[in-house]
């Protein structure tokens, strides 16, 4: 087997993952447009005052779901059905509000940006993971590496004060958590869920006691230099301009990252390399891939950019400290990434997701306070269908948390 053989194989397999464009995948991706397009119409600015059209939308949307299981195509299928009863049941409370409730609530610009807010520490932490994993190495730590970076970037950012200092703190400490985790799971062949269990509270336990110990009662300073806002001239452009007018420039930077991500790992050889570790070290080895080294390099970057995770929360985000304030992001990082089948877009499509879920937690109270309640809980039931597999089959590289001993050892 040469060298040339595994990259064309898995050059084949990664293009011809998910099949073309049928006719049943078409009427699920449809339904699923249709069930979405049920609930929207209702909302500003349309704010058809009726339900029944959206019913019709709906009963339509079923219809193309339940063609698309037929066809063979089940996790579309049954998502074209989801999202029909979603925006039938949607339609019907917002038909059935008041309209001045609704244009607070549903201000599309104000969302958008929170949505991206939101949904970038996640990025960013799934983006670790999926590098970690394309390896071969389950990193369940993403959660400690997150709650490093957040502590300190703000400890680094008090300290230099530059937010740019607290920045590359912060990474460095999301990197040595992930060293720790690289030598037990790759050098020592430990079981790396334990492992990761055991960093993630050696994590909580350290940043607490730091923060303790160095801010005591009072907190992280008032005046903790931030990680700057990129304003731009797009308010003219509608509700989407208005929500990129003023991000933060780590919102951008998690965007940029998704992107790079996808070049390095599906487009280059260096990700070629890795994707060969994940799947079959052993062939990798004997091509002359050193399997140690690719996997220490990426479960090292898996913890600078979920530390960037956390660096957004602290001086870009909240900007402040407090503790455990990443409140189980790793892990719904974890879910996103399963969500995406270990993809950039994909993962960036299920971020984005319990983005806005988050964002639109925050205006509900205005309209009902249940609902609020409601939908900051649902970024945690995602992640339980998520890992229990009820949203279709999921495969993860071969040898994903598969400890690698060398033949002869």
């Amino acid at each position: 087997m040469t060298s040339e053989t595994i990259m064309k194989g898995l050059r084949s397999s990664e293009d011809g993952d998910g099949g073309g464009l049928t006719r049943a995948r078409s009427l699920g991706w449809g339904g699923i447009a249709l069930g979405i397009v049920a609930f929207v119409i209702t909302l500003p600015p349309f704010e058809v005052r009726t339900a029944a059209p959206s019913h019709v939308i709906a009963l339509i949307a079923i219809a193309m779901g339940v063609v698309a299981i037929r066809g063979g195509e089940r996790r579309l299928g049954g998502g074209a059905i989801a999202a029909a009863l979603f925006g039938g049941l949607g339609a019907y409370g917002a038909s059935h509000s008041g309209v001045s409730h609704l244009e607070v609530v549903v201000s599309w610009s104000a969302l958008t940006a929170a949505m991206l807010r939101y949904a970038t520490p996640l990025t960013f932490a799934a983006l670790g993971g999926l590098v970690s994993e394309r390896s071969g190495v389950v990193n369940i730590a993403l959660e400690g590496m997150m709650l490093m970076g957040a502590f300190f970037g703000a400890y680094g950012a008090d300290k230099t004060d530059s937010w740019v200092g607290g920045v590359l703190i912060g990474v460095l400490a999301g990197m040595a958590l992930a060293a720790i985790h690289a030598v037990f799971a790759v050098s020592l062949r430990s079981d790396q869920i334990v492992v990761g269990t055991g960093l993630n509270f050696l994590a909580l336990g350290l940043t607490g006691y730091m923060y303790v110990d160095t801010y005591g009662a009072n907190g992280t300073p008032d005046n903790l230099p931030a990680v700057p806002d990129i304003n731009l001239p797009t308010d003219s452009l509608g509700f989407l301009g208005q929500a990129l007018s003023q991000l933060n420039l780590l919102v951008w930077g998690s965007l940029l990252a998704v992107v790079l991500v996808w070049v390095v790992v599906f487009r280059t050889r260096l990700g070629l390399r890795l994707r060969a570790v994940g799947e079959n070290p052993r062939a990798a080895e004997t091509v002359g891939i050193g399997v140690f080294k690719v996997r220490y390099a990426a479960v090292i970057t898996s913890g600078g950019l979920a530390a960037l995770g956390g660096v957004f929360l602290s001086i870009g985000f909240v900007h402040s400290f407090s503790q455990n304030m990443t409140a189980g992001r790793g892990f719904i990082a974890l879910a996103a990434l399963i969500f995406g089948r270990w993809r950039p877009g994909g993962l960036l499509a299920a971020t984005l997701l319990f983005g806005f879920s988050s964002a639109l937690a925050q205006r509900l109270p205005e309209f009902s306070p249940q609902l609020a309640t409601l939908f900051q809980a649902l970024p945690y039931v995602l992640t339980l269908i998520a890992v229990a597999g009820v949203v279709g089959r999921s495969t993860p590289p071969a040898a994903d948390g598969v400890p690698y001993t060398r033949e002869g050892k």
